[in-house]
C-alpha cells in the first residue's frame, strides 16, 4: 500500500474528535462549549462524568497507538513510524474535522508512546498517576509526564528517530497548555473534582 495512503490516514485518524462525539451521544451536547471548552478527556470529566470520559480517554489513547502499529506492519522504517504517530498527535491537535482546532495531545501522545516503547509509555502514566494523586492537578500531571518522556527515551536506550520525538512531543504538549500554566502560577487552575469555571482554553 502507497505508504503516503498511511500516514495520511494516521492524521486523518488522530483528527476524529472523540471527545466531541461522546458529548453528542452521551449528553446530546457539544463539548466545546462547555467547562473548558476543550475535547479532552479532562473536560469530559468535569463537563459529562467519569464514564463518557474513560470512553474519551481510551479512544484518543487509541488513536494514537494504532497508527504506530500499522506502519509497523507497513514495514516502515523507525522514521516514517515515528511520523505517523507524530501525525496522528497534530490530527489530534490541529483537526481538519474542527476546522484545525482540537486538544491537547496527551492522551493520543502516550498512545504514541505505548505503541514505540511499552515500558515509556507506562513509566510516563506512573508519573502522570503519581502527580495527580499528589497534588490533584491533572494539567500538572500532563506537563510532568510530557517534560519526562525524554528521560526515559535515553534512559531505555530508545533509537535515535524515538528521542527526537519525545523532545517535540514534550515541547507540544508543554504549549498546548500555556494556559493551564498561567492558571498554575495564578493559582486558579481547577484540580481533579472541582467544576471548572473556564471557557475555551
Amino acid at each position: 500500500m502507497n505508504p503516503y495512503l498511511i500516514l495520511l490516514a494516521c492524521y486523518l485518524l488522530g483528527a476524529v474528535q472523540f471527545g466531541l462525539l461522546v458529548g453528542k451521544l452521551w449528553k446530546g451536547i457539544d463539548l466545546r462549549q462547555y467547562g473548558s471548552g476543550n475535547v479532552g478527556a479532562t473536560n469530559a470529566l468535569r463537563t459529562l462524568g467519569p464514564v463518557p470520559a474513560a470512553l474519551v480517554f481510551i479512544a484518543d489513547v487509541a488513536k494514537g497507538a494504532v497508527p504506530v502499529a500499522v506502519c509497523r506492519l507497513a514495514g516502515f522504517p523507525p522514521s516514517l513510524v515515528v511520523l505517523g504517530g507524530m501525525l496522528a498527535v497534530l490530527g489530534h491537535i490541529f483537526s481538519i474535522f474542527s476546522r484545525f482546532t482540537g486538544g491537547k495531545g496527551a492522551a493520543t501522545g502516550l498512545g504514541v508512546l505505548l505503541g514505540l516503547s511499552p515500558a515509556v509509555g507506562f513509566t510516563a502514566f506512573a508519573l502522570w498517576l503519581a502527580v495527580v494523586t499528589a497534588t490533584r492537578y491533572i494539567s500538572l500531571a500532563s506537563i510532568v509526564g510530557a517534560l519526562s518522556v525524554p528521560v526515559w527515551m535515553w534512559a531505555f536506550r530508545l533509537p535515535l528517530e524515538y528521542r527526537l520525538f519525545g523532545i517535540a512531543a514534550a515541547l507540544l504538549v508543554v504549549v498546548r497548555h500555556k494556559s493551564n500554566i498561567r492558571r498554575l502560577m495564578a493559582g486558579t487552575e481547577p484540580r481533579f473534582g472541582e467544576q471548572a469555571d473556564i471557557r475555551k482554553e
